[in-house]
């Protein structure tokens, strides 16, 4: 029987269509700007989030890096929720390599105000650091996948902008926000200098993200890109994968967001299980199993055993993501899983 892995959205592999273009894909020099698919995948995605231009990177992790870097000076501070991707899931390097400091924000499932951003900003001083940036995650992964409303983004960009602040919008889902809730990613992005999303979640392909912004910004974030080792050569492989992904992968991002919320219903519907979230807005299911008796890594290895795959966000709380790969027919094995591991009352 086949192992249902719910572990992430970058569990996805790529469908036939894709491994064919991929095979097909016309590559070139990236590095020298010669690769057809890459230079292709940065007007479109640049046009999608509504900037001048775009830079296709290996990873979100390193578009990250690269705006923080690239809007930031040494010691500065970034302004972002505790549960934000930056925090707890790229290994110190808005530190060591974007050389920033972070202030964490509270928040329920992922989002901030703008008066939270207020009263986060230091006066100036020579013996304070200086805030330079905010950072908004959307959709919030620890979140639970949830969708940053839209006054609460235009909020945290006027307060961000009335403090001379610079924006940066982490969009690793961000076409999950918007397949949701009907809102255009330019729309979402509009009032952040910064914005990238990634290709390697929801749309399904190996690898890859692509970051967006002003003309002046991408002419630097590729010089950092260099500088991080982030440059490739016949990268229109993975590009060619991005395109195909943005033409048929998107729309589809329902189906994922439907079987998270059938997911939900049915599991808190279980003895013992909670929602650890506020709600289900997109592909990211978080339970609070403390009812059931047993610990969260307790049930993902009673669940490994019945080759069901999930997550664990901490000591009580299992995470599962609905994606490219996963059908109905596994909905149902995933709750007939579920309910044999947890103990009878």
């Amino acid at each position: 029987m086949a192992v249902i892995d719910l572990r992430s959205d970058t569990a996805t592999r790529p469908t036939p269509q894709m491994r064919r273009v991929i095979a097909e894909a016309e590559v070139g020099d990236e590095q020298l700007r010669e690769d057809p698919a890459v230079l292709a995948l940065e007007d479109r995605v640049a046009e999608l989030l509504g900037k001048e231009a775009a830079v296709f990177l290996p990873s979100g992790t390193l578009a990250n890096i690269i705006a923080l870097f690239v809007q930031c000076a040494a010691g500065d501070e970034v302004v972002l929720h505790r549960l934000s991707h930056p925090v707890y899931a790229e290994n110190a390097g808005p530190a060591v390599h974007s050389r920033v400091s972070l202030t964490q924000l509270d928040g329920d499932d992922g989002i901030f105000t703008g008066d939270d951003v207020a009263v986060a900003v230091r006066p100036s001083g020579i013996q304070r650091q200086r805030t330079r940036l905010v950072a908004v995650e959307n959709t919030n992964n620890r979140g639970g996948g949830s969708v940053w409303p839209l006054e609460k983004l235009d909020a945290v960009s006027a307060v961000a902008r009335s403090y001379g602040l610079s924006t940066h919008l982490d969009g690793a889902r961000l076409l999950n926000a918007s397949v949701a809730t009907g809102v255009p990613c330019a729309r979402m992005a509009a009032g952040f200098e910064t914005a990238w999303i990634d290709l390697s979640k929801g749309l399904g392909c190996p690898a890859g993200a692509v970051l967006a912004g002003a003309d002046t910004f991408v002419e630097e974030a590729r010089w950092a890109k260099h500088l991080f080792g982030g440059a490739l050569r016949q990268a229109g492989i993975l590009a060619a994968a991005g395109l195909y992904a943005l033409d048929h992968h998107v729309e589809r991002m329902a189906d994922d967001h439907v079987r998270a919320a059938h997911l939900a219903r049915e599991l808190t519907a279980l003895p013992g299980v909670e929602l650890a979230q506020s709600r289900v807005d997109t592909n990211i299911v978080q339970l609070d199993v403390r009812g059931t008796g047993l610990r969260a890594d307790e049930l993902v290895h009673r669940l490994a055993d019945d080759d069901v795959l999930v997550g664990t966000i901490s000591r009580d709380v299992l995470r599962l993501v609905t994606h490219l790969d996963i059908a109905d027919a596994d909905i149902t094995r995933v709750l007939e899983a579920v309910a044999r591991a947890i103990p009878t009352p």
